[in-house]
């Protein structure tokens, strides 16, 4: 029987996160919302905390097809995307985002994803930005 060619595995074999923290940070390096919107699982907890959204008051979105949607509307914006600090766990990771904007405005972003099966369950994201 022949071997299947490395990358071919189903979408639900589990993966580390080490490899779900590399693929997302292609996707947000390429802005590839859809690559992106993959990795999360179908029952994931987006929460996000800035500005606009106090902890008191934090923008969350559950499942994957809000994931999805937060991933198109952030690869559509014309920005550049880094990651400059990652931390890796045995079911979770970390990175620290920095974008800059066509125009010049940055904005600086931590997050945090908690994995399971392999897929984000939970991310909470903390990002600030030039007025």
């Amino acid at each position: 029987m022949p071997s299947k060619p490395r990358g071919s595995e189903p979408a639900s074999q589990p993966v580390g996160a080490a490899s779900v923290c590399e693929t997302l940070t292609r996707a947000l390096i390429t802005r590839d919302a859809e690559l992106a919107g993959s990795l999360y699982a179908d029952d994931v907890e987006l929460v996000i905390v800035n500005r606009n959204f106090p902890p008191s008051q934090p923008f969350v979105r559950r499942g994957q097809a809000a994931a999805l949607e937060l991933w198109r509307d952030l690869c559509a914006k014309e920005m550049t995307h880094s990651v400059t600090a990652t931390v890796i766990g045995e079911n979770n990771f970390a990175i620290r985002e920095s974008c800059i904007y066509a125009e010049g405005g940055r904005v600086v972003a931590h997050v945090i994803a908690e994995l399971r099966d392999g897929r984000i369950a939970r991310q909470f994201s903390v990002d600030c930005w030039d007025e």
